[in-house]
């Protein structure tokens, strides 16, 4: 926690002096790796009970992302990195757990930044993490990180890629319209759930992501967030505990479409074969929505 503190320190001191859409902008080429270690018993317990799992035995699914997160952290607070990483946005994950991971297990893990692409809204950087136990890799996940900018031209943007409604299969903040109400083919409510005020500081304190968006309206509105907003990884990880049934999961994909300002009320919704599910609010705003591909039974 020691160095996940002094990367985020790094990170506020280096912030202003870093401009997302440069178009010269490059990726270190640095892999991060933190040496197989098993799962502290009581941080992961802490974890279950904010996201709602039960003690199964296996590792969450989103777990492995919550451990790495100080050398993503780490990563992106570094000189080489191009984004400002305060006020970064958590966009999309697509995870991939190629068998069960138990909590003895020691987990090596290693972080990289694999593309920086242009979004309608900004920059975004795929980030990528791999989990392994013994050198099998048994874990592995990319996530989508926006930094929020006026959007460079298609001649000068990062890559030279830039799209007018942004890369195929992103999500886009706040595109959901506020009153639109469910549609009739909308999938079915399961749960309704009570989100706090301080629900984002409670999760920055189990995770370590203690991004200045998540945990105050003070410092969340300097980004452009009238109230602080929950974490996409909690969103996410408060589906998957209610869909249950972890082993029978192949792969993930979750797209943060609407920030959840805190406190909310939010409905869980999913399908019966709980291959899809989303997260809305009582007017109808889709703030998340997945797909979990399933193993053949």
């Amino acid at each position: 926690m020691t160095s996940l503190t002094a990367s985020l320190a790094r990170g506020a001191l280096t912030s202003p002096f870093k401009r997302a859409g440069r178009p010269d902008a490059t990726l270190p080429a640095d892999r991060l790796t933190r040496p197989a270690a098993p799962v502290a018993p009581g941080p992961l317990a802490a974890y279950g009970r904010i996201c709602g799992f039960t003690a199964s035995g296996a590792l969450p699914l989103t777990y492995p992302h919550v451990l790495a997160f100080p050398l993503t952290m780490r990563l992106m607070t570094g000189r080489a990195f191009p984004l400002p990483v305060l006020g970064l946005v958590h966009t999309w994950i697509e995870i991939t757990p190629h068998r069960a991971v138990q909590p003895t297990e020691p987990l090596e893990l290693t972080v990289y930044a694999q593309e920086l692409s242009s979004h309608r809204r900004g920059t975004e950087v795929t980030m990528t993490t791999e989990a392994r136990v013994g050198g099998e890799l048994v874990w592995e996940s990319r996530s989508g990180y926006l930094s929020r900018h006026r959007r460079a031209t298609p001649d000068n943007a990062p890559g030279g890629r830039a799209t007018p409604g942004g890369p195929p299969g992103r999500a886009t903040v706040g595109q959901s319209p506020a009153t639109a109400p469910p549609a009739a083919d909308a999938l079915p409510a399961r749960a309704e759930w009570r989100l706090p005020g301080d629900l984002g500081r409670r999760y920055g304190a189990v995770s370590g992501d203690r991004n200045p968006i998540h945990l105050h309206p003070l410092t969340a509105r300097p980004f452009g967030f009238p109230r602080a907003i929950a974490h996409g990884m909690w969103t996410v990880a408060r589906c998957l505990a209610e869909a249950g049934d972890p082993a029978g999961i192949r792969s993930v994909r979750a797209e943060f479409k609407a920030p959840v300002p805190l406190p909310a009320t939010v409905t869980y919704a999913a399908d019966a074969p709980g291959k899809a599910f989303e997260l809305r609010n009582a007017s109808g705003r889709v703030h998340l929505s997945g797909t979990a591909s399933r193993k053949a039974s």
